[in-house]
């Protein structure tokens, strides 16, 4: 279970995510890639989940390019922007 802090879930009322439901879970990943801060995005993102998660998220071209980038360097993996 989790609450974001408000400046990453900054509209509509406070919400709990259940991290174990994988709808939840993109949400979260959702939010803190689209609003949160460098120390946010190490707190809350894995990596390998992101990649699972990757095909589900709604985010930002921009936001998609750069992490594409960075599994390209990182991980050898292409995905789709």
């Amino acid at each position: 279970m989790v609450d974001l802090p408000l400046h990453v879930r900054w509209s509509g009322a406070p919400k709990t995510y259940d991290l174990s439901q994988s709808a939840d879970r993109a949400r979260v990943y959702e939010q803190v890639l689209r609003e949160g801060t460098d120390a946010d995005v190490r707190s809350y993102i894995d990596v390998d989940e992101l990649l699972r998660l990757w095909d589900d998220l709604v985010l930002p071209r921009a936001v998609r390019r750069a992490w594409a980038v960075w599994f390209r360097s990182h991980r050898g993996v292409e995905l789709a922007c």
